[in-house]
């Protein structure tokens, strides 16, 4: 398995990405929804390992860090805070609101201005930071008028409390909706090697010039099979079938910046060895076909 032998530096393989044409980030980022307890509920069981895997990400030249007030709630936001603040030079910290915790493995959709508002404040509060990188409307809400929304998000920006506004869990349509209203740097979808029902808003991001973040990006189900083409591909490069779905999405487009997520530095370092992996043309036109 590749391991990682020298932090990620913007002449990396994966290379850099600017967002909003404003932050240029490393295109293997930090995902730190698994930074919380079970269920994505609560503190973790090793507080004193969530620290340093935070710490570790940076020390390796991760210089975006996804997150979102729902994940604990609140409990990634004030790690990431403990671990980093005062935060280095050049580090983009993006973070989410519009969905409610009322108890673990639960999900519920509040983006109702006020609430987005009030969200948006307390993130700014619990990351110690005067205005957020990147603020992510972390999914539509049926009950309440996607423009609404949005408009609230821009309202932001225009105060200074954030400087991009991203979207997640949205169509080609609701982007086209949102772009009407403020320009969007970032769309958070799931997207991985063995779901890309996604692939119509990748292309629009594409076509755009917008960072598409794929969350779930390592998930690779029965792909990963023993003596399968993922498992083939992966021992020729001496790596796990994860570390090959990672190359694949860095390969598969220049807007992807993949956050793969953990709460172990091993597993950290893991997959961050996926940006020096280089998959032949050959190799990429046979993980495309896969499904």
């Amino acid at each position: 398995m590749p391991k990682l032998e020298q932090p990620l530096t913007d002449q990396t393989p994966a290379g850099t990405f600017t967002l909003g044409g404003e932050l240029t980030v490393r295109r293997l980022g930090f995902g730190a929804m698994r930074i919380t307890g079970e269920g994505i509920w609560g503190e973790t069981d090793d507080r004193g390992e969530a620290i340093p895997v935070v710490r570790r990400a940076v020390e390796l030249g991760v210089n975006l860090i996804d997150t979102a007030d729902s994940y604990g709630p609140e409990v990634s936001e004030n790690i990431i805070a403990e671990a980093l603040h005062p935060y280095p030079d050049g580090l983009v910290i993006a973070t989410k609101g519009g969905l409610v915790r009322p108890g673990p493995g639960r999900w519920e959709r509040d983006a109702r201005p006020k609430h987005l508002r009030e969200a948006c404040e307390a993130s700014l509060r619990r990351l110690r930071l005067d205005r957020i990188d990147v603020y992510q409307l972390h999914a539509p809400d049926p009950e309440v008028p996607f423009e609404e929304s949005v408009e609230t998000m821009a309202a932001l920006r225009e105060e200074g409390k954030v400087r991009l506004v991203g979207l997640s869990n949205v169509s080609v349509e609701e982007l086209e909706r949102a772009e009407r209203i403020v320009p969007i740097a970032s769309v958070q979808n799931r997207f991985n090697l063995e779901d890309r029902k996604a692939e119509d808003v990748l292309e629009a991001c594409e076509e755009r010039g917008i960072g598409f973040i794929p969350w779930f990006p390592l998930a690779t189900g029965k792909l990963a099979r023993s003596g399968g083409p993922l498992d083939e591909i992966a021992e020729r490069h001496d790596a796990t079938p994860s570390q090959i779905a990672l190359a694949w999405l860095l390969t598969r487009s220049p807007v992807m910046l993949p956050i793969p997520g953990t709460g172990s530095v091993e597993h950290l370092e893991e997959n961050l060895a996926a940006a020096f992996i280089e998959l032949s043309d050959e190799e990429v036109e046979e993980l495309g076909r896969l499904q």
